[in-house]
């Protein structure tokens, strides 16, 4: 790795929510950062308070194709890919591609640069889960051919190839299975639960449950979310390391909450259960805890106060 300068990384989907919230903790961190996307979900208005500096880069392309880059490159975080049910369900091939074509070729790209490479996955590996809450060693259950396995399976496939490139090619690889994250950036539409309840209580709407809001969710703050996988990619370790939040909530606690903090007299209106929708979500984090000393540490009240914040500000702008 070509570390006499500041190290250059590629932050693929650096667009996304998540992407962008890593291009800012990289920026910070002293790396010149390569954002890639194709804009599919990603949006640019995430990343434009970085357009004008110069250690920062955008590059409109999709990784499913091959990628050209003549710069040095010392990481790579392979983040691209529709993220959400409501995505993945109407972009189910990009999906697919996305997972396997594009983890493909920015494994690629690592082994042409001798970068070292990070990909995003999830816990989406662990299906409809019979093990509770869900460890690493736990090889999950997943229906293949459901709605929702081509986000599933597209994620289990990324971590086997990324395993072996490793094994095989003997590559720097690190693997985060990423449980529900919140925060600023998120899309209003993009129907999950956070954007989904701040954007109907902000706008006395109903909040939708589905089922009887008794299916849990446990969410991790943003900041506390990119902490861990900067300190997972730094360290020595390439097996999959869950990082998330075990504070367990029911879905109907957060509409109650999240209703409580905005002041909101939106009614609770009850819809029926998606196909395959995990009814528990709970990570087991002693591994990150142990290898990278890191738990989360942002408080859930002031951490959905400041995505309230950031969605009344996007209400105030007429885009929800």
């Amino acid at each position: 790795m070509s570390m006499t300068s500041s190290p250059t990384t590629l932050i693929t989907g650096g667009a996304g929510f998540l992407g962008s919230h890593l291009c800012d903790r990289l920026l910070a961190e002293g790396h010149r950062v390569i954002a890639m996307d194709n804009l599919i979900t990603g949006n640019l208005d995430n990343i434009a308070h970085l357009r004008s500096r110069t250690d920062f880069e955008f590059i409109h392309h999709n990784v499913c194709n091959h990628i050209d880059l003549s710069a040095p490159v010392d990481y790579i975080f392979h983040f691209a890919s529709p993220a959400s049910p409501i995505d993945y369900l109407e972009l189910p091939i990009q999906t697919l591609k996305v997972g396997s074509l594009g983890t493909h070729n920015v494994l690629g790209l690592a082994k042409a640069k001798g970068a070292r490479l990070l990909l995003a996955s999830t816990s989406e590996v662990y299906g409809d889960p019979l093990v509770h809450p869900q460890v690493e060693t736990y090889w999950g259950n997943v229906n293949p051919i459901g709605p929702r396995g081509v986000y599933d399976e597209a994620k289990r496939f990324a971590e086997a190839i990324v395993m072996a490139y490793h094994r095989y090619h003997g590559l720097e690889t690190r693997i985060v299975r990423i449980f529900n994250t919140y925060g600023p950036r998120m899309r209003p539409n993009d129907g999950r639960i956070v954007p989904a309840f701040c954007c109907q209580a902000l706008k006395r709407e109903p909040m939708t449950v589905f089922g009887d809001g008794s299916q849990t969710r446990s969410f991790c703050y943003v900041a506390d979310l990119v902490e861990g996988i900067y300190r997972l990619m730094m360290s020595n370790y390439s097996e999959p390391v869950n990082i998330g939040n075990p504070r367990e909530l029911t879905v109907l606690d957060f509409a109650e909450k999240i209703r409580t903090l905005t002041g909101s007299t939106s009614p609770i209106e009850f819809r029926p259960l998606p196909v395959d929708d995990p009814k528990i979500r709970q990570p087991a984090i002693a591994k990150a805890k142990e290898l990278l000393n890191w738990e989360p540490q942002m408080p859930l009240e002031k951490g959905l106060e400041q995505t309230i914040e950031y969605f009344a500000g996007l209400l105030q702008k007429g885009m929800i």
